[in-house]
């Protein structure tokens, strides 16, 4: 009996540890590691959804910034053993980068040929999962009739009052900046350091931030901010004329131990069941045949194309430092 106890004990000292950060979901058969950007009111409906269709697949993921997973990923490698199966972020530079670098295993999904995106890659090194879209995100007590255009954002009423995230943390941020640049001018980034525009931490805490009447607004990701609108929050949600667009690619790391169990992952995360999770996270789904919650302010993922900004996602990837180097010096200074 006091055999049995020890080894009771000894189990539930181990289960905590063997749970990975962000987030697990055990059964029986395959295994499958899962790096991701998403945040957890995404990712765990979707990881909650497949589990319940493919039982017979162990998932754990861990969830964060984007930087923070290429650092990891990057660390990994330098060890000889990457932990991750499925990548999936905002970041498209880092998988062309990836891709580059042999890093990726192509893999085109049977489902890849619904979906609608600003990005392709034509050998399916990644296949963009969720169109990610920024909008205004902005204090409801504190602005009354929400910027409809770009220069809205330069009226003295946002002087000192606007915020965007830091590019060097957050990835959406940085792809944002970049679309800004390319479609606006660095003179229009000089304009808005002119009115006081700040540079936040990630893109979750810019949102939190205006929630609080920290800031009158800032550039705010879909369902970030309309997640917390649906919590209560004194926020609201607008679109530009021109809009931030920014692809979530889904790839599968080269060398997986789990090929069977990734790609069984990217064809849900694609099919119409997958994209439905996605459209309830209240950002849109890359299939026509998904309705996004237009109630909410969103709008069809091929409006969002049409009205989206341009970026050379290949000249980025070369350029990001240089890109977020700038963009810090001129906002910093400014302020």
């Amino acid at each position: 009996m006091k055999k049995v106890l020890v080894v009771l004990m000894a189990l539930a000292l181990l289960l905590p540890s063997m749970a990975f950060a962000g987030g697990s979901k055990e059964s029986g058969g395959m295994n499958l590691m899962i790096y991701t950007s998403m945040k957890e009111n995404l990712i765990s409906q979707i990881v909650d959804k497949f589990t319940e269709l493919h039982p017979e697949v162990s998932v754990d993921y861990y969830s964060a910034g984007a930087g923070k997973l290429m650092a990891k990923i990057a660390t990994e490698r330098q060890a000889g053993s990457v932990a991750c199966d499925v990548l999936w972020t905002s970041e498209v530079p880092d998988f062309i980068g990836l891709r580059d670098e042999g890093v990726l295993l192509p893999y085109k999904s049977p489902e890849r040929e619904y979906v609608v995106s600003t990005i392709d890659d034509p050998d399916g090194y990644f296949t963009a999962a969720r169109l990610g879209t920024l909008g205004i995100c902005y204090n409801t007590d504190l602005v009354k009739e929400p910027p409809k255009t770009w220069d809205d954002l330069l009226d003295p009423l946002y002087k000192g009052n606007f915020s965007i995230a830091n590019p060097a943390l957050s990835g959406t941020s940085m792809v944002s900046v970049a679309m800004m640049v390319e479609n606006l001018g660095w003179d229009y980034i000089q304009k808005l350091a002119d009115n006081g525009a700040r540079m936040g931490q990630g893109s979750g805490q810019v949102v939190d931030d205006t929630a609080a009447g920290d800031t009158y607004a800032a550039i705010g990701v879909d369902y970030i901010t309309l997640d917390k609108i649906a919590k209560g929050a004194t926020l609201g949600f607008a679109y530009t004329d021109q809009m931030l667009v920014i692809p979530s690619p889904v790839a599968i790391m080269a060398g997986t131990k789990n090929e069977e169990a990734a790609k069984l992952f990217v064809d849900f995360l694609l099919s119409k069941e997958g994209q439905e999770c996605v459209a309830a996270a209240y950002t849109l789904p890359v299939r026509e045949d998904v309705e996004p919650r237009m109630d909410m302010g969103l709008v069809h993922p091929d409006e969002a194309k049409a009205r989206a900004m341009s970026l050379d996602y290949d000249a980025l990837a070369d350029n990001k430092e240089a890109y977020i180097a700038k963009f810090t010096e001129i906002i910093q200074g400014g302020n």
